[in-house]
């Protein structure tokens, strides 16, 4: 006879490839019921944008159809993002604080940031994206925002776009207006962003840096923890040396460096041949080079600055192209590589 015991101890059997432990132990099943022949649960998924949804699955249908008296397998699969030290911050809880930085301008920073963030909400998580390039916050444009919305609460309500809340300096001051503080200056602004908006309660949180090794990341580690970071490069030399610079500043600030992600890496004529453009394998040899995961390529494609310039990035994120395609594996590498940076420390 089938019971629930025999089942457990089955899926006991059963591996998160990424997390190197059994579905059992994670306490990933939920709602296990049997009757008769025919078992049922939920696998609950460390996060939205597992990339081995699939196979955790079938892997798990398996190892209960080998099971005597086992001939029904049903299965929901769910999310729930929990992290083992989520970030607690005047009333503002960040599970995952995910950083986006590059060592030069240029590179694709905030258009990444912008795709990770948007797939995140759109997947089902509750994401806030944080524009903290203060001397180049074009997060309000890419997203097509112009200003805060009204409220006469506590804490200042963040703006609200594809399902996340949004906050940028861009905001605060008018268009066109440089931005010309020092250091002190920058660390107050950092911190009010995080503790004067009510983000609430966030599964990612990703901070849009700007580029190079400056004052803002400084601050930014100093006012809380950062759970990893994402390096975003283009093959081009120059830029993979200032990205070099930049794991290491992670490094030294005691960030785990999530991966290196290399933005405009070839162009596809319309034969299908590929022309590097800006060179080839500089983000892979970085990658390599520092130890660190490559989180995936992101070919140069004219989509990419239209759905930048109208404010749409869902429009980019929605097609069938190899950007889409990159760009949704990329933000699953990123999911996975953060739950293994918590559940694995």
């Amino acid at each position: 006879m089938l019971t629930n015991e025999a089942v457990l101890k089955a899926l006991s059997t059963v591996m998160d490839p990424d997390l190197k432990k059994d579905l059992v132990s994670l306490k990933m099943i939920e709602d296990l019921q049997v009757e008769g022949s025919k078992a049922s649960f939920s696998i609950v998924l460390t996060t939205p944008a597992c990339p081995l949804r699939n196979q955790i699955e079938e892997n798990a249908r398996r190892a209960v159809k080998t099971l005597a008296g086992a001939e029904e397998v049903e299965i929901h699969t769910i999310s729930r993002v929990q992290a083992p030290a989520p970030v607690n911050l005047d009333s503002n809880h960040f599970k995952y604080v995910i950083a986006v930085g590059s060592g030069k301008g240029g590179v694709g920073k905030s258009t990444v940031a912008v795709a990770i963030a948007a797939r995140l909400a759109a997947m089902g998580a509750s994401v806030g994206l944080l524009d903290a390039d203060i001397y180049g916050p074009n997060i309000p444009r890419m997203l097509g925002i112009e200003r805060l919305p009204e409220g006469d609460g506590p804490k200042i309500a963040p703006a609200q776009a594809f399902g996340m809340k949004v906050v940028s300096i861009g905001f605060l001051v008018p268009e066109g207006q440089p931005l010309i503080w020092r250091g002190p200056m920058l660390h107050t602004a950092i911190k009010q962003f995080l503790t004067d908006f009510d983000w609430g309660e966030l599964d990612y949180f990703v901070v849009d840096l700007p580029p190079g090794t400056g004052d803002v990341q400084l601050s930014l580690t100093q006012t809380l923890p950062v759970s990893g970071a994402v390096v975003v490069t283009t093959p081009q030399q120059v830029a993979v040396d200032d990205a070099s610079r930049a794991i290491a500043m992670f490094e030294k600030l005691q960030v785990p460096v999530l991966g290196v992600v290399e933005n405009m890496s070839f162009f596809e004529m319309p034969d299908g041949s590929r022309v590097q453009i800006f060179g080839e394998g500089g983000g892979e040899a970085l990658a390599r080079m520092n130890s660190v995961p490559f989180l995936g390529a992101i070919p140069l494609d004219p989509a990419i600055g239209k759905a930048g310039d109208s404010g749409s990035p869902t429009a980019l994120l929605q097609n069938s192209g190899l950007a889409a395609t990159a760009l949704d594996q990329i933000t699953k590498a990123v999911a996975a590589e953060m739950s293994k940076a918590a559940y694995l420390k």
